[in-house]
């Protein structure tokens, strides 16, 4: 994605984590009471102390985001990625359970 001085996406970037992050928290990973960033200063242990989901945790929402803000171009590509996204998903769900 973009560099880190590149500040003219973060706008749209935040607003895509946040979708990722609400959609976690329904999955019951996550604050109950939701949880949100505004810019770079969070830390991953903010949304989650759990170390044992943190990574997939964290590979979840770059590839939500990535999704939202960066779609492939390429079907074989999105496909792989939306797979992923499904099976993260169930894992976490299941693991929150």
């Amino acid at each position: 994605g973009p560099s880190a001085e590149n500040t003219d996406f973060d706008t749209d970037i935040i607003i895509d984590i946040n979708s990722a992050f609400m959609v976690l928290r329904q999955l019951g990973i996550g604050p109950t009471d939701g949880f949100s960033i505004t810019d770079s200063s969070s830390e991953w242990t903010d949304f989650i102390e759990d170390m044992s989901k943190i990574e997939a945790v964290k590979s979840y929402v770059y590839m939500k985001t990535k999704l939202l803000f960066d779609p492939p171009s390429s079907s074989t590509v999105l496909q792989s990625i939306n797979e992923n996204i499904k099976e993260l998903e169930s894992r976490l769900n299941y693991e929150a359970d």
